[in-house]
């Protein structure tokens, strides 16, 4: 897949999120929490065309992309079960083991898949102190604080309402790209930073009652 292909089909997440609460969970979604993904979508999709449209035309889906809405359903139904009452409590209080645990797992899988594809075509790593910095950073930032918040965003908020927040990805992506490789934040920037957070807002209001 490409790069913009796969944020195109990650912003779906708050749609699998209300789909799979409704579906499965018994949670089911209102008309704001719809209105409020409508929103946070069409934000995704400014960043991504650089408010030009003509560009999501020529965006072509692929193979990977279906991997790729995949996992993002996969991602949801991971974010309900996080939130069940119904699980022992000690589950969320040891942290530490709960995340181990699913690391270890996905260790697994990963230490299994990349061996079947250097056994095919090996290859050689070149170590360098940015490759050493990339580990690190990985390993601390989205391996363990990443699911860490994420984790306790979703017990506290709900996972329909985490969702939203996911779709805020590529917009700090681009405005880090700003910082980093010195270009200047555009137009479009700012209404898609206004039409994500008023998805937020949507979504997590609640109809006044008389």
């Amino acid at each position: 897949s490409t790069p913009i292909n796969v944020t195109l089909v990650a912003s779906s997440t708050p749609i699998f999120m209300l789909l799979m609460g409704t579906v499965f969970f018994g949670q089911r979604a209102t008309s704001r929490q719809w209105m409020g993904a409508a929103l946070s979508i069409l934000g995704v999709l400014l960043v991504l065309s650089r408010g030009d449209w003509d560009t999501l035309v020529q965006v072509q889906l692929v193979i990977g992309d279906v991997y790729v809405l995949c996992a993002t359903a996969a991602w949801a139904w991971y974010s309900w079960l996080l939130s069940q009452p119904k699980d022992p409590p000690d589950i969320r209080t040891n942290w530490a083991q709960y995340l181990l645990a699913q690391m270890a797992f996905g260790l697994v899988w990963a230490g299994g898949f990349t061996w079947v594809e250097w056994s095919v075509q090996p290859r050689e790593i070149v170590w360098s102190a940015g490759m050493v910095g990339a580990l690190v950073f990985v390993a601390i930032g989205p391996s363990l604080l990443a699911y860490r918040s994420w984790g306790l965003g979703v017990q506290r908020v709900g996972p329909s309402t985490a969702a939203f927040f996911a779709n805020l990805t590529p917009l700090f992506a681009a405005l880090l790209s700003s910082v980093m490789l010195g270009e200047l934040p555009k137009i479009y920037h700012l209404l898609a930073f206004v039409l994500i957070v008023g998805g937020i807002v949507v979504s997590s209001s609640r109809r006044p009652t008389s």
